[in-house]
């Protein structure tokens, strides 16, 4: 399925290969079968049947409801029975709240939807139901599927409309297929710093407490010295950040300088210059610069 807009409406297209079928059972209002829409969209699901909805079908107060996902609406099919909007599927899953009274698979969201890009995987077709907003799927709805679908919710108040119980299933859907890690640092422009680079940024800083003093607790010094350490190895800092930060130590360290400090060279601009790390900037507004990364 393709996006982008036009005029408004979504430039959807049907995905390649089989995707499950979202059955609509007796909807009862049309901006809820366009919310629906609008959820399938959102997950990558394209086909949409209708069983014997209350006001017939189409209804133009579906569509401003499907937020653009227009073409879904478009090309959504109407049955007179669930039987019928289902004969043509390998597998059926229902979705209901308590299961009871029946022997019969049960599935979280989250199995249903790798169930199903199983069933898709080997070209079969497969249907899930959705009952009506007031009630729910009846027992003779149910009768038609081989799986039930029972989302894990809070049981003092499990309430979902349909748009909500769709959008459920269309997420699990499209994140079992999903490749993007699920956890990632925006770096843009800049790095994550070497476990080194932060190593010479702790230790110019440690040396700068000591001069002014802040660290002359010979016995807090060991605990708020390891503190500091903590706080930076607590999270992936980025070279970029460093540079800022070398900055900020510059220009306190220039100002003690002024009111009196001896201008000596720090031990860590020995090293810097004798090769052990990158070499420091001399002027601040350098250190705010972004990393040159030859891309």
């Amino acid at each position: 399925m393709t996006g982008g807009r036009k005029d408004g409406r979504a430039a959807l297209t049907p995905p390649a290969g089989e995707t499950p079928i979202v059955v609509l059972v007796r909807p009862q209002m049309a901006r809820n079968i366009g919310s629906a829409a609008r959820a399938m969209a959102n997950g990558g699901l394209w086909h949409l049947r209708l069983v014997a909805p209350r006001d017939g079908w189409p209804q133009p107060d579906a569509y401003p409801a499907a937020s653009g996902a227009d073409a879904i609406l478009d090309a959504a099919t109407v049955f007179p029975t669930v039987e019928a909007a289902v004969a043509d599927c390998h597998r059926v899953f229902a979705t209901c709240p308590r299961p009871r009274h029946v022997v019969v698979p049960v599935r979280t969201a989250r199995a249903a939807a790798e169930d199903l890009r199983a069933i898709a995987a080997r070209g079969l077709r497969s249907a899930v139901l959705f009952g009506p907003e007031r009630a729910g799927l009846e027992n003779e709805d149910m009768a038609c599927a081989d799986t039930l679908v029972r989302y894990p919710l809070n049981p003092e108040h499990m309430s979902l409309n349909l748009a909500q119980a769709v959008m459920i299933l269309a997420y699990e859907w499209w994140t079992a297929a999903e490749t993007a890690p699920p956890r990632v640092l925006m770096t843009n422009e800049t790095r994550v710093a070497t476990k080194g680079e932060l190593e010479s940024f702790l230790e110019r800083l440690v040396a700068e407490l000591d001069a002014c003093g802040f660290l002359d607790h010979a016995q807090k010094r060991p605990g708020m010295v390891r503190n500091l350490r903590h706080w930076f190895q607590r999270g992936e800092v980025t070279e970029q950040e460093l540079r800022t930060l070398h900055g900020v130590v510059t220009e306190l360290s220039r100002g003690r300088m002024r009111r009196g400090r001896p201008d000596v060279v720090p031990p860590w601009r020995d090293r810097a210059s004798g090769g052990e790390g990158a070499a420091l900037p001399e002027d601040p507004a350098e250190a705010e610069r972004p990393l040159d990364t030859g891309t």
